[in-house]
């Protein structure tokens, strides 16, 4: 059944829309797709500490890679944590993905290769990081608008 407000067309748990679009994605794939993102923050910080620990030394950039790794970890239950609700919030969830991606990304690369430029891309997964977080603060939930004034 397709359930539609104002700005907002979904059928619970089969689809979502994004933006208009039809994203595809189902409440199961974010699921997974969350869970693949919990795993990996989690191998990655133990990869760091452990395989990459004097590589990390060398480059002092051991702190670099555990921000990578807090950020990545906080996201990813919150990837988790929508994907859970019904409907599938894929606004806010798509925000925190490319965060990880770009923001954790390029912090795990740049403390894996000491290439300081790949800091300047760092700000990008940062904002994707705040947009997520706007987005859940005007729009809570799907169908949901601004309070008005």
């Amino acid at each position: 059944m397709l359930v539609c407000t104002s700005s907002w067309c979904t059928l619970p748990l089969a689809s979502v829309s994004f933006g208009g679009l039809d994203s595809g994605m189902t409440n199961s794939s974010a699921l997974r797709i969350a869970a693949l993102f919990g795993l990996l923050a989690v191998a990655l910080g133990a990869f760091g500490a452990h395989t990459l620990k004097d590589l990390l030394a060398r480059n002092q950039t051991a702190a670099i890679w555990e921000k990578a790794v807090f950020y990545h970890f906080i996201h990813a239950v919150m990837l988790y944590l929508l994907a859970s609700r019904t409907p599938f919030h894929p606004g806010p969830w798509f925000g925190f993905l490319a965060g990880i991606v770009v923001f954790s990304g390029s912090l795990y690369l740049l403390a894996v290769t000491n290439v300081r430029w790949l800091g300047a891309i760092t700000p990008i997964g940062g904002l994707s990081f705040l947009v997520g977080w706007g987005w859940l603060l005007i729009a809570p939930s799907p169908g949901t608008s601004a309070p008005h004034a």
